[in-house]
């Protein structure tokens, strides 16, 4: 019996720490691309504008293929998806370190896709299903934090990897952490099954054609000179959402059952996540950005300038805990949420002639304060689901959350395209600050979604 309680508290201590690093590859991977682009279309005879296809390719195999994570978690059990799912990231990163032309390319990032629509969402999952309501918040709280870091030190790490080494290390540096994951998933990772499983597979084909379409209108939104075919594909999107409802009104099995949304706090958390993620998903491509567009730095210099907000990340997670306990989510959430909008909007005060460094005290309270948000809304969203919903309602909110960034990062480069082009007066320096100034003012306006929670809301969450 020693033994077993043993194994069990090992399997507590160990399990965030995979479910950490699979995160970090992840977000890791899908930003440090973004500053080698160049390098790597040098590479390989192509244009860096071409180059795009390797990031679209990555962003929309993990649109069509999270929705199915749950169920092949319930169907063949959490452990063996998982290190399937690690399995395919590192040959896909493999492959990636191999390509010799464009197509070779985005067939391994397909791969890499693959694993990681599934790596996260089952590995979410399994801790779940691991620990009492009243210890996820803790043992989320250690696994959130890369997915606030990654795109931090993504282009900071790229940068230096293309300057000293090659663009190849880029995808190669996944290969012994996934080995490693592997390893510890092999011991610690338990093997969670579903009594039954049916798979909606018309269910699946039309959620995922919506999301997918979603995912193509959200890429196209920050670089499009015709909005028209955005907007149309958008729509179509909508209106496959819509035959989804309807399917799912009368479908015994649905994919995506529609009374999870029939949990006030899980309705209230992917609305939540949807609404504040505006603000907090476009920072760190629009800070970089603007450092080296408007005030002329180096992409390394630019990293450096965010790398604070991973820092304070670290700090916020030592407190979220006693701040939840302390003030509950409704308070917890609203204010927060206040705190980021209001962060934001002070990044439009620096000149054109102020000092880059000017803005790494303003991201640094950001990044304490993303990290209370990620961990309370993550935790809040799945704070009522019953067993039987855990694994529908932890795929929706993972698609939701990935549909949530690209939403953000596109609507940030939107709105400075918009500034920056219908307001020809503007310096392009003004054209940043408006954008954050309208982005940090949104950001304010959506922490009212959290006035639904009631102020009891996440009790059985607290921490002892």
């Amino acid at each position: 019996m020693n033994n077993t309680i043993d194994d069990i508290q090992m399997t507590k201590r160990v399990l965030p720490i995979v479910l950490a690093t699979s995160i970090f590859m992840q977000m890791l991977d899908s930003t440090i691309l973004n500053t080698s682009l160049p390098s790597i279309a040098n590479s390989l005879h192509e244009s860096p504008l071409h180059m795009q296809n390797a990031i679209v390719s990555y962003v929309l195999t993990l649109a069509v293929f999270m929705p199915v994570s749950g169920f092949l978690a319930d169907k063949f059990g959490t452990k063996k998806i998982f290190i399937l799912a690690l399995l395919f990231f590192s040959i896909g990163s493999f492959f990636c370190s191999l390509s010799q032309n464009l197509t070779h390319l985005v067939i391994a990032r397909v791969i890499q896709g693959i694993g990681g629509s599934l790596m996260t969402p089952v590995g979410k999952l399994a801790l779940i299903k691991t620990f009492h309501k009243n210890e996820i918040v803790k043992a989320m709280n250690y696994a959130i934090v890369p997915a606030l870091i990654g795109p931090v030190l993504g282009p900071l790490f790229g940068g230096y990897i293309v300057d000293f080494l090659s663009w190849h290390w880029i995808f190669l540096i996944n290969i012994p952490m996934g080995l490693i994951g592997i390893l510890l998933s092999q011991k610690y990772m338990p093997n969670y099954k579903a009594p039954s499983t049916h798979f909606d597979l018309k269910g699946f084909l039309i959620f995922a054609s919506a999301s997918l379409l979603m995912s193509i209108s959200l890429e196209w939104l920050g670089n499009a000179k015709n909005l028209t075919p955005v907007l149309l594909v958008f729509i179509l999107s909508f209106l496959l959402l819509f035959f989804y409802y309807k399917h799912a009104l009368f479908a015994q099995y649905p994919i995506f059952p529609l009374n999870l949304f029939k949990v006030r706090t899980f309705r209230v958390g992917i609305l939540g996540n949807l609404a504040t993620r505006l603000g907090i998903s476009s920072v760190p491509l629009l800070v970089p950005l603007m450092i080296q567009v408007d005030y002329g730095k180096s992409a390394v210099l630019s990293g450096w300038i965010v790398a604070p907000m991973a820092v304070s990340a670290m700090f916020g997670k030592s407190v979220v805990i006693r701040i939840l306990n302390k003030w509950g989510y409704r308070k917890t959430l609203m204010f927060n949420t206040f705190i980021i909008g209001l962060m934001i909007c002070l990044l439009a005060i620096p000149a054109v002639n102020s000092a880059v460094y000017t803005f790494m005290p303003i991201l640094m309270v950001l990044g304490f304060f993303n990290s209370i948000q990620f961990t309370a809304m993550n935790t809040i969203s799945i704070a009522d689901l019953r067993n039987y919903h855990e694994s529908n309602g932890n795929s929706l909110l993972s698609v939701n959350q990935q549909l949530a960034i690209g939403f953000g990062i596109s609507f940030g480069l939107l709105l400075l395209k918009i500034f920056q082009e219908h307001l020809p007066a503007l310096h392009l320096h003004e054209a940043f600050r408006y954008t954050f100034l309208a982005i940090g003012i949104l950001t304010i306006i959506s922490g009212f979604v959290f006035r639904r929670l009631h102020p009891y809301d996440g009790n059985n969450m607290k921490t002892d």
